[in-house]
């Protein structure tokens, strides 16, 4: 089950990507790096022309646009301060009539955190900033409800070792529309918010970590980040086509972008926490940028900032043991001992980035002076992963810096082993990144696993080996039981994930902490079973935000009777109240939530992470009759609406007020109308669907329904 998880995050590339959930709450010490390496200089050979790396990058990369589903393609290769090798595949849009060059335009995602750790090292580099004095010595107004904020620094921000709960992205992800708003008031919403874990403690990856360290750069360098990344990389790295949402950027010059819920080309994304995940790029700037990371520019950052980014961050918490992973992680970076390159003896340095519409991938060996990059519209990072891998092993293979590549890895077909009898007592239920699985155990030495939150998912089967591992029948993945300093049970996973064609990934890390029971009050468990199978209604995004395009704006509570106390992994701790208590290093702990429950005038409302969910006691019937008028209160709040029967199939017809928009879910929540997206408004009301007006405070909607 831990690996088809992963293994379902590579296959979305067989599709389009659908969308990311609304509260998402709504979703690595070697030696140190030298900044001037001798291999580059040693073996650079300036009469290759990299004609096998071309036509191999250039197959795969079809293999991704033509049979994995991604839309479109960019890479680029640098070797010894030269791109050497650069293109693009698929389609920028559905009639083809704007080609792809390699100065097409896309976002980076959470790349764009090798910025802001570059912006940050920089300050260190002047100075300004103590890697180890914390936070609030900078930023005397951030405050949280838990007092062990105070411990945070500027490298738990960098290395995700905060303990800040995940990601706070309300109002951050809109369509054509660079509103600051989600990062004017973070420091609000981190005001409300508690702790996951003591700071330090352990690295999980954390994207407000970094929106803090944006904030944290502009403080103390007294400029917005968009100004500091130009003034200080894109500008003298002669980046001309790396820019931010408050940068004037030429839609035209934006990768197309789709989603399944629409047929057309979609509006451009902003992300507006920039530093998180909101750069856009092309993959030649990016090459042009991991030049700072092999030493090849000066006066940029210091070779012991650039050292201290690839140290190896991860091991200062709990961590597994050592181990092929694509997740070890230094300031920034998701890995700084990469497989497959930790297999030929190479320094590999990764960072990865997803957004609803973006895709990306950098990989940097910097004692080789070499980096690729990888970008794409409607695909993953980690099948942008394999792409970067081809190009750089392709590459050392021209320069004979690697004579054959390994064979892919295994851990054969497993060979059953008496198990002792303590193993049997780990069986029970495991919470990991917003999921929740149930792991049963025979004594014959069968390890079940099934997924509680996605029953329509096969159950996966291990069994027992010599070396204290389950194992399953492929030989990909093993398993194993860790019982922690602190008493927590874990679920530890290694597993090697093959795709056909494109090449091996590497996972190792805590998947998953065994869920204490949690016996609850008559009156406690009472309020939370009247919630069971509602619906509730987002009402305080934006209207011109990206959510409102996917199901994840309307959200459906589900008790599993299997997981009493619980909501998913969330252990409920009051009538009203539930709270995320997993620790978890790496990735399955991310994303934690606190959920809070209140009630006004009959309605109940649902907040986390600064979205607001309202229950279905809001939503009204729509008039039905031939003219009606809604307008947006002064609390901002959107208006939803049910269709009732009177009104299924009529046309539906409304006057816009400047700063607003609707959209139409049908009865299975599916958007079938958003008219930030489509400008189209005019709609057919579909039987038993769903219509929510958002716009700015005033905002009226005219609303006419006709046969």
């Amino acid at each position: 089950m831990i690996q088809q998880e992963k293994m379902n995050v590579v296959k979305r590339t067989v599709k389009k990507r659908t969308s990311i959930a609304a509260l998402t709450l709504v979703l690595t010490m070697l030696a140190p790096l030298s900044a001037m390496a001798a291999p580059a200089a040693m073996n650079n050979n300036s009469n290759l022309t990299y004609e096998t790396t071309k036509k191999t990058v250039i197959e795969k990369a079809k293999l991704l646009t033509e049979t994995y589903g991604t839309t479109s393609l960019q890479y680029a290769l640098i070797d010894g301060g030269e791109i050497v090798v650069s293109g693009q595949t698929g389609k920028n849009d559905i009639n083809d009539k704007v080609p792809l060059t390699s100065n097409t335009i896309y976002g980076i995602g959470s790349t764009s955190k090798m910025m802001l750790t570059a912006a940050v090292m920089k300050l260190v580099d002047e100075g300004k900033i103590d890697l180890d004095v914390p936070v609030v010595n900078y930023i005397p107004d951030f405050k949280m409800k838990d007092n062990r904020y105070k411990q945070i620094t500027p490298r738990m921000l960098l290395n995700h070792s905060s303990g800040l709960l995940g990601t706070s992205t309300s109002n951050a992800t809109l369509y054509g529309d660079n509103d600051t708003y989600s990062h004017d008031t973070f420091l609000e919403q981190l005001a409300n918010q508690n702790l996951k874990a003591d700071p330090g403690a352990y690295s999980v990856y954390s994207n407000d970590g970094f929106t803090l360290a944006e904030i944290l750069v502009e403080r103390v360098s007294g400029i917005g980040f968009t100004s500091f990344i130009h003034k200080y990389f894109t500008e003298p790295l002669d980046m001309k086509h790396t820019k931010t949402p408050q940068d004037v950027v030429d839609p035209a010059e934006m990768a197309g972008i789709y989603s399944p819920f629409y047929e057309g080309q979609l509006p451009q994304e902003n992300y507006n926490i920039i530093a998180t995940g909101g750069l856009y790029s092309t993959a030649e700037d990016l090459v042009k940028f991991s030049r700072i990371f092999t030493g090849e520019v000066n006066g940029i950052l210091s070779s012991k900032s650039v050292e201290a980014m690839a140290q190896e961050e991860y091991k200062r918490g709990m961590w597994p043991e050592e181990s092929d992973t694509l997740m070890s992680y230094g300031l920034g970076w998701d890995s700084v001992n990469l497989f497959p390159f930790n297999e030929y003896g190479i320094k590999a340095v990764m960072k990865g980035g997803d957004t609803l519409s973006y895709q990306s991938s950098l990989v940097v060996l910097p004692e080789y002076n070499m980096a690729a990059a990888v970008i794409s519209s409607g695909g993953s990072s980690l099948t942008n992963h394999f792409i970067a891998n081809e190009l750089l092993l392709s590459a050392l293979e021209e320069k004979d810096m690697i004579t054959e590549r390994k064979s892919e890895k295994s851990f054969g077909v497993p060979v059953k082993a008496d198990m002792p009898k303590g193993i049997s007592k780990y069986a029970g239920i495991y919470g990991g990144n917003n999921s929740v699985m149930k792991i049963k155990i025979n004594k014959a030495g069968q390890m079940t696993v099934s997924a509680l939150t996605a029953p329509s998912n096969p159950a996966q089967e291990y069994t027992y080996t010599a070396d204290g591992t389950f194992v399953n029948d492929d030989g990909t993945e093993k398993l194993k039981f860790v019982v922690k300093k602190n008493g927590d049970t874990y679920l530890w996973s290694r597993s090697y994930i093959s795709i056909p064609g494109l090449g091996q990934l590497a996972f190792s890390e805590y998947n998953a902490e065994k869920l204490k029971a949690n016996e609850l009050s008559k009156e406690i468990n009472a309020s939370w079973k009247k919630r069971d199978g509602k619906k509730y209604y987002l009402v305080n995004e934006k209207y011109t935000s990206m959510v409102y395009l996917n199901a994840s704006s309307i959200l459906p509570i589900h008790m599993n009777k299997e997981n009493p106390g619980y909501m998913s992994n969330n252990k409920i701790i009051g009538a009203n109240e539930a709270a995320n208590l997993l620790q978890i290093p790496g990735t399955a702990g991310r994303d934690t939530m606190d959920i809070h429950f209140s009630k006004k005038n009959g309605v109940e409302y649902l907040t986390a992470l600064g979205y607001v969910y309202a229950s279905e006691e809001l939503v009204k019937p729509i008039y039905s009759g031939k003219q009606s008028v809604t307008t947006i209160q002064a609390d901002g709040y959107a208006k939803w609406f049910s269709v009732p029967a009177t009104a299924k199939g009529k046309v539906m017809t409304v006057k816009m007020p400047a700063n607003g928009a609707f959209a139409v879910y049908d009865q299975t929540g599916i958007c079938i109308n958003h008219t930030v997206v489509s400008g189209n408004n005019q709609v057919v009301l579909p039987e038993n669907g769903r219509v929510v007006f958002a716009g700015e405070v005033g905002s009226k909607f005219a609303v006419s329904l006709k046969k």
